[in-house]
């Protein structure tokens, strides 16, 4: 008998169905394993999902000052230059954020987002220097002036934290009112970015 006769004859006398067993068992061993890691990817994912921030805020008395800009055409050694002349919307709020956990939470920005027919405009918020220059600039916003609140800061573990904020746009009065929301995101290293909505109305001024 040959080699080829008795590796057939070995075939043949396989229990009937023997094959198709071993190839299912195959394919099935690797199918239930992605459907596990599938599994756990999902709920890792809705878990981690759900985690609350570990900071709260609160964004109340929006204020919103359009104002027509036109600078002096000259520069800061006295040279003549051309004139920009703009409008703008100046955005105060004041501002309280507090930090639920049990470890120090480190804010880095805070961003204005006015959502326009055109998208999303966004302006950071001016530093404590930038907000007290502006009130020396501009007399008539001194009814709004408040204690400025610094976008670099660490709020400890337990701690609030508040103040006021001001913010710049380059919109007309007519694109502001337009305005299809207004929102504040405040960044904190290594967490998740804090999305707030004005409580109550925002009022021109």
């Amino acid at each position: 008998m040959s080699l080829l006769q008795q590796n057939s004859q070995k075939q043949d006398d396989a229990a009937p169905g023997e094959e198709l067993t071993k190839g299912s068992t195959n394919v099935l061993v690797p199918s239930i394993i992605a459907v596990v890691v599938v599994g756990i990817a999902i709920f890792l994912y809705a878990w981690l999902g759900e985690k609350p921030n570990p900071a709260t805020g609160e964004v109340t008395n929006v204020v919103a000052h359009p104002m027509h800009r036109e600078t002096s055409g000259f520069d800061a050694a006295g040279a003549a230059m051309p004139k920009d002349v703009f409008e703008q919307v100046l955005v105060f709020a004041h501002v309280k954020l507090h930090n639920r956990t049990k470890e120090p939470l480190f804010l880095h920005q805070i961003m204005v987002n006015a959502t326009l027919d055109d998208g999303i405009h966004t302006s950071y918020v001016a530093g404590p220097s930038e907000y007290e220059r502006a009130f020396m600039g501009y007399p008539e916003i001194a009814p709004l002036h408040g204690k400025p609140l610094a976008s670099e800061l660490t709020v400890e573990a337990g701690q609030t934290v508040e103040g006021d904020i001001l913010s710049s746009f380059r919109l007309t009065r007519q694109e502001w009112e337009a305005r299809k929301g207004l929102d504040f995101t405040f960044g904190f290293r290594y967490q998740p970015v804090l999305k707030v909505t004005p409580t109550g109305p925002v009022t021109g001024q």
